[in-house]
């Protein structure tokens, strides 16, 4: 299934907090397609540590239609080595989800009709103690991800409380337009 249990002290390893890449999500411009409350996924990415900690806050599928689809652009560019989502219980856990990567704008009938770069099966994971590994060769330039959890495991609605990502970020930060003057005839009035 590509997922990790844990056996050890996560904050000796490097799943802790390190190699989390929520300092990079753009969050002002995150969104979701179907969801319940408009804004509301803006809630479920925080910190590693505050991953079981959902106050109430989820991201929440409108009644009776599952689906849901999230996208979420990053500051500078990442390398993802594995996501962990942890959803909701009583059969609102999505229970299938597939990524696409630096595409914007994808909407249901895009997703459905879209080759992933990748899919998995998920695991009811109430407790955060799963990872989804990566292609990590795939998932190394990463400007923005847009997830698609399709089904759930039965439930009227699907949730989602925490979505993680960790990996590293590179130093190509997005959204800098730099300013470049070619010279084809240099003009000597501009060197002195």
């Amino acid at each position: 299934m590509g997922s990790c249990l844990h056996d050890h002290s996560c904050e000796d390893h490097e799943c802790s907090s390190d190699w989390s890449l929520y300092k990079h999500v753009d969050l002002s411009k995150v969104s979701a397609l179907n969801e319940a409350v408009h804004g509301s996924v803006k809630s479920v990415f925080k910190a590693w540590e505050q991953r079981l900690n959902s106050s109430g806050e989820l991201l929440e599928s409108n009644e009776d239609d599952p689906e849901l689809l999230v996208y979420v652009p990053f500051t500078s560019d990442v390398k993802i080595k594995s996501i962990s989502i942890v959803g909701g219980a009583d059969g609102t856990s999505p229970s299938k989800m597939r990524v696409f990567i630096n595409r914007e704008g994808i909407d249901f009938s895009d997703a459905q009709g879209m080759q992933a770069v990748q899919e998995w099966d998920l695991a009811e994971n109430l407790q955060g103690v799963l990872e989804y590994q990566t292609r990590y060769s795939k998932f190394q330039s990463v400007g923005s991800i847009t997830l698609h959890f399709p089904e759930n495991f039965g439930g009227d609605t699907t949730q989602i409380k925490y979505i993680g990502f960790k990996g590293e970020a590179t130093q190509l930060k997005r959204d800098v337009v730099a300013t470049i003057v070619y010279e084809i005839m240099p003009n000597p009035q501009d060197h002195k």
